[in-house]
């Protein structure tokens, strides 16, 4: 996670990931804790990681606590500033990585190659290896220079896929819209789900009947 808004599309991938029965190497960025105050008023500590991770994982999108339960035992946290961690090596076992969401910043500092925090290391790292890099920038408007630099990403592997939710899929709350965006970011990441109801080339096939 990176500081970007959007924190309720990070917390539908993390429950997805571990409902399809994934293993998570969660790196949660210093300024993306200021963003999960802000939008939910979690406070996600290293020293409280598990408990605080749950708290926010059990709440939907709009708020409402214990919509969700959750199983963590597929998770293992890494703080930000370690560079030493497992995932910063090309030898630490990984598929591939998912930025949910991703900031301008972000995307800059993996597209120049910068290794300031965990989350940038990994990102090149998952790179080199020739891995899987989902990359779920979450701004508007985007600038020239953004823009270059997503094409940067794109040129070296990565899959860029913008927080933009369709409504063809029969939205009727904001989770749907949020489970959409998170879909197709495990759509790219080739990670099963049920997440959105998918086209089937009819029109109205979307809308929801059940």
């Amino acid at each position: 996670m990176s500081g970007a808004s959007g924190t309720p599309y990070a917390a539908a991938v993390l429950r997805a990931l571990l409902a399809a029965g994934e293993s998570v190497d969660l790196v949660v960025s210093r300024a993306s804790r200021l963003t999960l105050l802000d939008e939910t008023g979690i406070a996600y500590r290293d020293a409280h990681w598990r408990d605080d991770l749950r708290e926010w994982l059990s709440r939907g999108a709009d708020g409402k606590p214990d919509t969700f339960t959750v199983d963590l035992d597929g998770v293992r946290h890494w703080a930000a500033g370690d560079l030493a961690a497992g995932p910063s090596s090309g030898s630490y076992p990984a598929k591939g990585m998912l930025i949910v969401p991703a900031s301008t910043a972000c995307v800059a500092g993996v597209a120049l190659g910068l290794s300031k925090d965990l989350l940038q290391r990994t990102a090149s790292v998952t790179l080199k290896e020739g891995r899987t890099l989902v990359v779920a920038v979450r701004e508007t408007p985007l600038n020239g220079q953004t823009l270059r630099h997503l094409v940067t990403l794109d040129d070296a592997g990565a899959a860029v896929v913008p927080a933009s939710p369709a409504f063809y899929a029969g939205a009727t709350h904001i989770q749907d819209l949020v489970d959409f965006v998170a879909g197709r970011v495990l759509d790219a990441a080739g990670v099963g789900h049920r997440l959105y109801r998918r086209w089937e080339g009819e029109l109205g096939g979307g809308s929801r009947t059940d």
